[in-house]
Parts: structure tokens; C-alpha cells; sequence
């Protein structure tokens, strides 16, 4: 199995016509995910250059293809009206891969969206290796396997994964859930469905400095999960003192949001934090 998303989610892209929407629709197609349709409104009836249906509205596309998941290519203006309007049509998974939308507009998105499971927004997506994969991340990198991948950081995530891969150790699902101070879908919700996915064997949990994700991950592990070794590795240990660096969430306040008290709360409930990206593969076969 995987979480989230596998070979029999049938996908749209809401901006499907643009040149970010239209240049990924063609990769995750090629991947093999199974894009039933896009949406552009002013644009319905006419066929994408992927040759794939082009609606108005998410309604009509959800109506005619079938379709429970969407991924978002649209302006930060429009981000959360497009993620409104997924929600409206019964969209259960909508995929924000768009930047620099505003954290009043997520925040409002994220309390009236019940039933819609949101990854983003400022994220790379998600992939199922083998199976199906949303968003913008670089499919040749990933293989299937056993391990569960969640990290704040898309660019962080290729440089692990390529790692784990040739190491012989492939993933289950890897979630790049964001990194803006506000985001739909957190470490502790990805990890409540790697504990219960009978593929994920492993989990690695790859953060950064800013909020207390990282420690509220940590916490919920030592209480709940059992059997699965996990491995974490905290981003931005050098950041000078009183200086936010990278994502809009990676503000450290004071000593909280530290690199040091992440590492610590892993550290307390017995999972090893790699000091390097290079080093998280040579902790999980010693975890395994």
C-alpha cells in the first residue's frame, strides 16, 4: 500500500493551462499518475496540450471524469478560492503546490474545508514510487520500497531520497508537506498514516528550524508509535542567532523553534538524528 495517493487516484490540476501546471501535468502523467482532466475557467471545452479535458469549474471536472484529488498550480491570489472550490466539489485530497499565498488565506481555508485533506500550501507534492505522483517532484530519484518520507524541504527531499535509493532503500510514500508557518497537512498527521500503512516498514522525518512541528512529531512518537524505527534530520543547526532563514516558518523565537530543542525532542524518545543528509541511510539500516 502507500498513504495518500497510489495508482488508482484519478487527479486534476486546477491551472492546467498555465506553463507551471502544463510542464508538470507532462511529468506526472509520464510518471504514470492517472490525470484525468485540468481546470481553467473561461477555458472549458477545449482539450489541454496533454490532450486532456479542460473544464470551468472543479464541479464540471469532478462530474465528468470521476475525479477525488486535485493539485493547484495557480496564483498566490487565487490559491485559496481554488482550494474553496475543490472542497465545494467533493475533492477529498487537493495538492497546493503555489508560494507566497498568504497565511490569513490558509488560515481561513484550514478551518472551513472539513472532509479535504490539504498538503501545501509551498510544497513539492507527494509521490507514491512505482505508483502515482503529484506535484513537482523528480520522479527518476525515487524507487518503491518500505520507507515513509515526511520533510518541510523539497529540495531537502531529493537530496535524502536519491540517498535512501542508492542505498537500497526505497520508499512506501514521501510528503513534502510544506513550509510556510501554516500548512494543511503536519508531521503528526503523516505519521498517524505511516504507522498504520502494513508497506511502511521505516519512517524519516526530515525538519527545520521554526514552530514546534518537529516536537509535537516527536512527542506523538514516543506515545503511539511501536515497531517502526524512525530517523529525523533537523535543517538550519547553523542559522546565526536571531536570523530566519529559507521557508516563511523557519522563525526561530528565543531558544524556541531551535535546531538544538528539535533534535532534542527526537533524541528523548529514542530517534537518532543524522548530523548530515548523507547520514540519515547508515542510521536507518542500523534502526532496521
Amino acid at each position: 500500500m502507500s498513504i495518500f495517493l497510489d495508482q488508482n487516484s484519478n487527479v486534476i490540476v486546477q491551472g492546467i493551462t498555465g506553463s507551471e501546471g502544463s510542464y508538470h501535468t507532462a511529468r506526472m502523467l509520464a510518471y504514470g499518475t492517472q490525470i484525468v482532466g485540468g481546470v481553467t475557467p473561461g477555458k472549458g471545452g477545449q482539450k489541454s496540450e496533454h490532450g486532456l479535458p479542460v473544464f470551468d469549474t472543479v464541479k464540471d471536472a469532478v462530474s465528468a471524469t470521476g475525479a477525488t484529488q486535485s493539485v493547484i498550480f495557480v496564483p498566490p491570489p487565487f490559491a485559496a478560492d481554488a482550494l474553496y472550490e475543490a472542497h465545494e466539489a467533493g475533492i477529498s485530497l487537493a495538492v497546493c503546490i503555489t508560494e507566497g499565498v498568504p497565511v490569513h488565506d490558509v488560515l481561513r481555508v484550514a478551518g472551513s474545508t472539513s472532509g479535504m485533506r490539504i498538503i501545501g500550501p509551498n510544497c513539492p507534492g507527494l509521490i507514491s514510487p512505482g505508483k502515482a505522483s503529484v506535484g513537482i517532484m523528480p520522479g527518476h530519484v525515487f524507487s518503491q520500497g518500505n520507507v515513509g518520507l515526511i520533510s518541510r524541504s523539497g529540495t531537502l527531499t531529493y537530496e535524502v531520497v536519491d540517498g535512501l535509493t542508492r542505498a537500497g532503500l526505497g520508499q512506501s510514500t514521501c510528503v513534502g508537506i510544506g513550509g510556510d508557518p501554516i500548512i494543511g497537512t503536519t508531521f503528526v498527521d503523516c505519521l498517524r498514516e505511516f504507522a498504520s500503512d502494513p508497506q511502511t516498514k521505516a519512517i524519516v522525518i526530515c525538519g527545520e528550524i521554526g514552530g514546534s512541528d518537529e516536537e509535537e512529531a516527536a512527542a506523538w512518537i514516543g506515545e503511539h508509535l511501536a515497531g517502526k524505527p524512525a530517523v529525523a534530520f533537523i535543517g538550519g543547526r547553523n542559522a546565526p542567532p536571531g536570523k530566519s532563514l529559507g521557508h516563511a516558518g523557519a522563525i526561530v523565537s528565543g531558544s524556541f523553534g531551535t535546531a538544538q530543542s528539535k533534535m532534542r525532542a527526537f533524541e528523548e524518545v529514542g530517534v537518532p538524528v543524522a548530523d548530515r543528509p548523507s547520514a540519515i541511510p547508515g542510521l536507518l539500516l542500523q534502526a532496521l
